[in-house]
């Protein structure tokens, strides 16, 4: 009985144990088969069982015998098995596991340079500063925007129609177009030309000397009672100051649409209305009509072209290409235009609509043509719809703004109360109105570059209504500029120049950069060389808005609480601190307090000393060997002075201000500052660097002089000239390129007035051995040895030594302030402030009496005007001179 039950207890457990051996082999095959086979030979071995050889009781009991080692052997398996089986399944694991991390971690990787790669062009955020554009401000919809051209007027609108003028004389008329004025251009030689009033909002007059002929250009707006921007008459006259040659003139005044701008245009002219025209729509201006009516004077032919130009950049070509030689009735011959050519390139157009349509004036001067916009939309059918004024009462509209402007810029500036000339009044009157007459309007999108991107990427397409700073060499917006733009135009109107600041600081990126040159849109593009185009984001240009920034806080505090524009500033104050934040981290040196422009090439061989493109002083002597411990001068006081202003601004709106406070007084620190850039031995301000005076520029050998010989009568370009170092580079102040970076301390304001190396500086700068000279401070001290040194073979001086307009501001500024200060140097401060400001304003004066023109700088020997010209951008800081608006 007892041997049953324990036959029966090893059957049941036989039977368990065979269905967990069933359970093992179905978990095996999830195994891989070389393991799956071990499993199956150790089990084999150690659960074999002999056949039973006899019966009775010894077989039982061999046989309970057997089976209970079959059991116990098989627990082992059975123990064993599972416990190989979950090793193998976690090490498995753990290789999945491992292989989804790198991954995971490689996926990552790639995800954040993507990201890397587009924070370039990433917007700040998605709140704009311009909160009121196009037609929400009427009275700046329609104006002058095109500084590029001679005479041109557009919306502001991104996608706006055009209008221009071109003319010519034709017996001046040459190839390929030569001859045709449309853009303003240096090559043109004109005498001289410029905006002699301009309000920047309603109307403008110009002036163009264009021997023999003397143009007269103007506008009038009148928005009133007009849902699109309202209507306007220009007005042009021609009269002949010589009457010496030519009688004639040919006038064309086109309108044009660009290549995303909504809308058609159509000539006409018929028997009821002699006088030809323009009728259209447009997004941006509903339905419109542009009528011409001669004032005074005979027409000799009229003409028009009518047809596809390829974009806003080709116009000028588009019409010399389409130019006839036509004959009228009288047998007299005459270029023309030849009407409705809808083509490309000769053949017909996929797109049958004009584009462009020119009409082509020619008349015996004196002369007088007006040309009215009319706006036709919102009218109900029958309605009268009101007219721009032509002729006398066009004269009255434009007489009355001419009284207004002078009034108004005397109360402005008050220069008649403070002695000045009436020749010295309307010479400031024509510096502003050029300056405000050369605000544009662009639209499109820049190219930039960071070191996370292979090729440069495109930045957003964004608008900028900005000042320029040459309408014929840059036509376009400069980030250092336009914050001493920004001087004189807030004095005259603050809300313009807040406009202005609204649409630069829509260009601030993610990253709290502005790229420096924005060259938005065909026409700028068309007028910038290749290797300039791309911005690169870890290039910075100096902050001056701050400037702009810090005048508005101390010269117009009254009128920011007005109107809404404290509302403004709080929108625009985490883009400044953002913008503030850019330039304290990515520009700074290695040593605390320390900073640096980059952007600078430590291989190039072809610079005598290469270039900080990105400080706006160009070509001014650094170290000779740049190295990422420089430690940049005027730099530092920048930051400084960036810091005061938003430690002022924030105390303003009310936010944080102490970590600003903080910054300004440990950078503007005078012990600090001379311990850094005071250079021990000349005793004044410097950069310090991997530097030596003994470099040269110099022509490496071309071939031997039996190949030279062989070559002598062949052309043969000589190979360019190269740096040729005389002295290994040593880390020392730069202090041999005493000039205008060694006067930041002084320019920014931020050396202590009691300070003896304030009065080093000061006696320093009025040496005419080093930067005095009768018509202002010359950049660089003759005593340099890069004193008006070229930088290559084809460079020539630019920051070595002229007279540059805004740094002088500076400087007479500085000298204004510091002479209001009782102390040891305040009656020396006021002594040079009197000469300097005299010999500035005198010069800049006479060479505009002389040539027609404010230039970009003022040669140091004889004041003569040099760059380009007309400059009327920070060098029309002259009328805050004048009026000694600081």
């Amino acid at each position: 009985m007892i041997r049953q039950r324990s036959a029966d207890r090893n059957k049941k457990e036989n039977n368990a144990l065979a269905r967990k051996l069933k359970q093992q082999q179905i978990a095996d095959k999830s195994e891989p088969r070389d393991k799956r086979k071990m499993a199956r030979n150790t089990g084999s071995s150690s659960g074999s069982t002999p056949a039973a050889s006899s019966s009775g009781s010894s077989a039982a009991a061999a046989a309970a015998a057997a089976a209970a080692a079959a059991a116990a052997s098989n627990a082992k398996q059975k123990q064993r098995s599972p416990r190989f089986s979950l090793s193998s399944n976690l090490i498995l694991d753990k290789w999945k596991t491992m292989i989804g991390c790198v991954c995971l971690a490689i996926a990552s990787y790639f995800g954040y340079l993507g990201y890397l790669e587009t924070r370039v062009n990433t917007p700040f955020d998605h709140q704009k500063m311009v909160v009121h554009a196009g037609l929400e401000q009427p009275d700046r919809y329609w104006g002058s925007y095109r500084p590029l051209t001679y005479f041109g007027m557009k919306t502001r609108d991104p996608h706006s129609l055009v209008m221009g003028l071109m003319w010519y004389t034709p017996s001046n008329l040459g190839h390929g177009g030569q001859g045709i004025r449309h853009w303003c251009e240096q090559g043109d030689k004109l005498d001289s030309y410029g905006w002699t009033h301009h309000d920047g909002r309603s109307f403008g007059v110009q002036e163009i000397q264009d021997l023999p002929f003397e143009l007269k250009t103007s506008f009038v707006k009148y928005p009133e009672g007009k849902q699109y921007g309202g209507d306007w008459t220009a007005r042009i006259s021609v009269r002949n100051t010589t009457r010496a040659w030519d009688k004639s003139i040919s006038l064309i005044w086109y309108v044009a649409l660009d290549e995303r701008t909504n809308g058609h245009i159509k000539y006409v002219s018929d028997d009821k209305s002699p006088e030809p025209g323009v009728y259209g729509e447009a997004q941006g201006l509903g339905e419109f009509q542009v009528r011409f009516h001669a004032v005074k004077g005979k027409i000799l032919h009229k003409s028009y072209l009518s047809t596809v130009a390829p974009s806003l950049a080709k116009l000028k070509d588009t019409l010399f290409s389409h130019f006839r030689a036509f004959a009228d009735k009288r047998g007299n011959r005459f270029i023309g235009l030849p009407g409705e050519i809808v083509s490309q390139n000769g053949l017909p157009s996929s797109n049958p609509e004009p584009n462009f349509i020119a009409i082509q004036i020619t008349a015996e001067v004196d002369f007088t043509l007006d040309i009215t916009y009319q706006s036709t939309s919102g009218f109900s059918l029958g309605e009268s719809i009101p007219k721009p004024p032509t002729g006398r009462a066009y004269q009255d509209s434009l007489q009355a703004k001419i009284a207004q402007f002078e009034q108004r810029f005397e109360d402005r500036f008050q220069l008649k109360q403070k002695g000045h000339s009436p020749e010295e009044v309307r010479f400031a009157r024509n510096a502003l109105s050029n300056l405000l007459g050369g605000i544009g309007y662009f639209y499109g999108s820049s190219r930039v570059q960071s070191v996370y991107t292979k090729n440069p990427v495109p930045y957003w397409k964004a608008p900028l209504y900005t000042a320029v700073p040459s309408r014929s060499f840059f036509p376009r917006g400069f980030l250092w500029d336009e914050g001493f733009h920004g001087l004189l135009i807030s004095a005259w109107d603050i809300d313009i120049e807040l406009d202005i600041i609204c649409h630069w600081f829509d260009l601030l990126n993610v990253e709290g950069w502005i790229p420096r040159e924005q060259i938005l849109g065909v026409e700028a593009l068309a007028k910038v060389p290749e290797e300039f185009v791309t911005q690169r984001n870890s290039n910075a240009n100096p902050p001056t808005f701050f400037l702009t920034l810090k005048k508005l806080l101390t010269s117009h505090r009254a009128e920011l609480s007005q109107n809404g524009r404290l509302a403004t500033l709080e929108r625009l104050y985490p883009r400044v601190q953002a913008w503030f934040n850019w330039f304290n981290t990515t520009q700074r040196g290695e040593v605390l307090g320390t900073y640096l422009w980059r952007g600078r090439n430590a291989t190039t061989t072809r610079e005598l000393n290469p270039k900080s493109l990105s400080s706006g002083l160009d070509d001014y002597p650094r170290a000779s060997h740049p190295t990422d411990k420089e430690r940049h001068l005027d730099l530092r006081c920048w930051i400084a002075l960036a810091a005061g202003v938003m430690a002022e601004l924030s105390t303003l709106l009310g936010k944080d201000d102490a970590k600003y406070y903080e910054t300004a007084s440990y950078l503007t620190d005078n012990v600090r500052l001379n311990r850094l850039h005071l250079a021990p031995y000349s005793e004044q301000y410097a950069d310090w660097g991997l530097h030596t005076d003994q470099v040269k520029l110099k022509r490496p050998p071309s071939m031997a002089p039996q190949q030279q010989q062989r070559h002598h009568h062949q052309h043969y370009q000589l190979p360019e000239m190269q740096r040729v170092t005389g002295e290994l580079p040593t880390y020392q102040f730069v202090d041999s390129a005493f000039g205008y970076v060694s006067l930041f301390p002084l320019l920014l304001e931020q050396l202590d007035h009691d300070s003896p190396y304030l009065t080093k500086l000061l006696n320093d700068l009025r040496d005419p051995e080093q930067l005095w000279t009768n018509y202002g401070l010359r950049s660089l001290s003759k005593r340099s040895p890069l004193y008006m040194q070229r930088n290559t073979e084809h460079d020539p001086p630019y920051w070595r030594g002229p007279i540059w307009i805004n740094i002088n501001y500076l400087a007479a500024k500085a000298l204004h302030h510091y002479g209001k200060i009782d102390g040891p140097n305040a009656a020396l401060a006021r002594q040079i402030y009197a000469e300097l400001r005299d010999n500035l304003v005198g010069n800049i004066l006479r060479q505009y009496k002389r040539s027609g023109y404010l230039w970009e700088q003022y040669d140091d020997t004889s004041g003569e005007g040099k760059g380009c010209n007309p400059f009327t951008g920070w060098t029309a800081t002259v009328v805050l001179l004048m009026a000694e608006q600081f």
